[in-house]
């Protein structure tokens, strides 16, 4: 199924940088684009051209449907993904978000 949701393609995209041992400066600049605007892709708040979706899929060597398509992942491939994205978060917000989710965790191991 096609994707439209960018944060979803930037946090797909974060994941895939991170394994090909990039940093977000240096993807932008093999994809011709400046450090703010794939920053911003990365954070899903830009509205990608084609050609620009193009160009940074060459540089990752990866095909856009690798990012633009849902996939049925692992449960291990979520946590994966959801760990990358915390680590690329701010202390306090990796704090807020591991402290919602240990509340959440709790709550539910209380019900059961």
């Amino acid at each position: 199924m096609l994707e439209f949701d960018f944060r979803t393609i930037g946090n797909r995209l974060l994941t895939i940088r991170k394994k090909a041992g990039l940093t977000q400066n240096e993807l932008a600049e093999l994809s011709g684009l400046s450090d703010r605007t794939y920053a911003d892709i990365e954070r899903g708040t830009v509205n990608m051209r084609l050609e620009t979706i193009l160009r940074i899929c060459k540089a990752l060597k990866i095909t856009p449907d690798d990012i633009l398509t849902s996939r049925n992942v692992s449960i291990k491939e979520e946590m994966s993904e959801l760990i990358d994205l915390l680590e690329s978060c701010s202390l306090h917000e990796q704090q807020t978000a591991l402290s919602i989710l240990s509340i959440y965790l709790h709550s539910v191991k209380q019900i059961k």
